[in-house]
């Protein structure tokens, strides 16, 4: 195997895929990357037997063809610490992978080729187009709440639910819950749920821009595939049944203000530096016009702002991990955020003024 190519050809994909490979493996081989290269084009592969992603890009020059596994790491930190617009050379030499740029000359480990897992191509029932644009704000709008290591293994991922002219996202951690639903120009019959692993969601986000280039998923039993550009990733469904999140949305709260965003955001942030730094709980008093926020911990600190509100009803306490509200404030989009509560032991409902594409759900704490 031998080819050039430019350093910023190499590298973007390079990044991404590398993005996919675990430092801690057991198997050697998945620390590797994956270099095919066939007349002028390279296809980098990385995976963790979960998540696999594939990179294309284009060779300056391909003097002979070939595949190889070297090192994903030491391959992006050699790449990312060269010149800029640096030409690579790339050859196979007894054995090992020897990559010359100018003066520089470096020497790299391989394994066999014939050791790299590809996931298995099972074929997709279900293919479907959506602009990334939408698949992002999708994503962007829910992946805070999903699950981190929750033996519910079902939480640790997001719900894609997809069906004629809709397509929608769902996360919770048990403690809070995200939705965001777009309408889409595809039809889906009968309506499908998937559970994409927590990593899948958050490699496949960083694939996505804000554009209307389109984003192909194909829907298998075991597996999701999305292309999109130079890029295929392929990534495992969690097997489980994700909990029936409409249940869960309040209804019926009849306590609703509305708040500036960025005020109420600060405001919480401010309280939260004196909160229980396990707990992180805050008190809310909501009154006429105004909404006060309190937070103290076990030092006898206390803190106390007062945020303006549009609200003209009874008055309320409730408790809430201020975390999980500074969260959902960063993701929401508008300037205005509004806020429905019922009592002080029932969840409160954040979203747009008026309703957006997303609605989040915050169970209340016991301070």
């Amino acid at each position: 195997m031998r080819f050039s190519i430019t350093r910023e050809a190499l590298l973007r994909p390079l990044a991404l895929v590398a993005g996919v490979v675990e430092r801690r493996q057991t198997l050697p081989v998945l620390s590797n990357v994956l270099i095919q290269v066939d007349q002028d084009q390279v296809a980098l592969t990385g995976t963790d037997l979960e998540v696999e992603l594939i990179g294309r890009t284009a060779a300056s020059q391909v003097e002979v063809p070939g595949a190889v596994t070297v090192p994903a790491r030491k391959l992006m930190d050699i790449c990312k610490s060269l010149p800029d617009q640096a030409e690579l050379q790339f050859s196979l030499e007894e054995g090992r992978a020897v990559l010359r740029s100018g003066r520089s000359r470096f020497t790299l480990s391989t394994l066999p080729v014939a050791e790299f897992p590809n996931i298995e191509d099972s074929a997709g029932d279900v293919e479907l187009s959506l602009p990334r644009g939408t698949l992002k704000h999708l994503i962007d709008s829910t992946s805070f709440a999903m699950a981190q290591q929750d033996v519910r293994y079902y939480l640790n991922g997001m719900l894609l639910e997809l069906r004629s002219n809709l397509v929608r996202t769902v996360a919770t951690d048990g403690h809070r819950l995200a939705v965001c639903s777009r309408p889409a120009e595809i039809q889906v019959e009968p309506a499908r749920k998937l559970i994409v692993p927590r990593k899948g969601v958050l490699e496949l986000v960083r694939l996505l821009d804000d554009s209307d280039e389109p984003v192909t998923l194909t829907l298998s039993a075991s597996h999701v595939r999305a292309h999109t550009g130079d890029f295929t990733f392929t990534s495992k469904l969690v097997d489980g049944k994700f909990p029936d999140y409409e249940r869960v949305v309040p209804r019926g709260g009849d306590k609703v203000f509305i708040a500036d965003r960025t005020e109420l955001r600060q405001v919480l942030s401010r309280t939260s530096i004196l909160s229980n730094e396990k707990y992180r709980g805050v008190r809310l008093h909501l009154q006429e016009g105004n909404l006060q926020v309190m937070a103290n911990n076990p030092e006898q600190e206390e803190a106390e702002e007062n945020v303006a509100v549009e609200y003209g009803g009874e008055t309320l306490e409730i408790g809430f991990n201020v975390g999980y509200l500074i969260d959902v404030l960063g993701v929401i989009g508008e300037d205005r955020v509004q806020m429905t509560l019922a009592d002080s032991n029932s969840s409160a409902l954040m979203e747009e003024p008026g309703g957006g594409d997303a609605l989040y759900v915050v169970m209340p704490m016991r301070l």
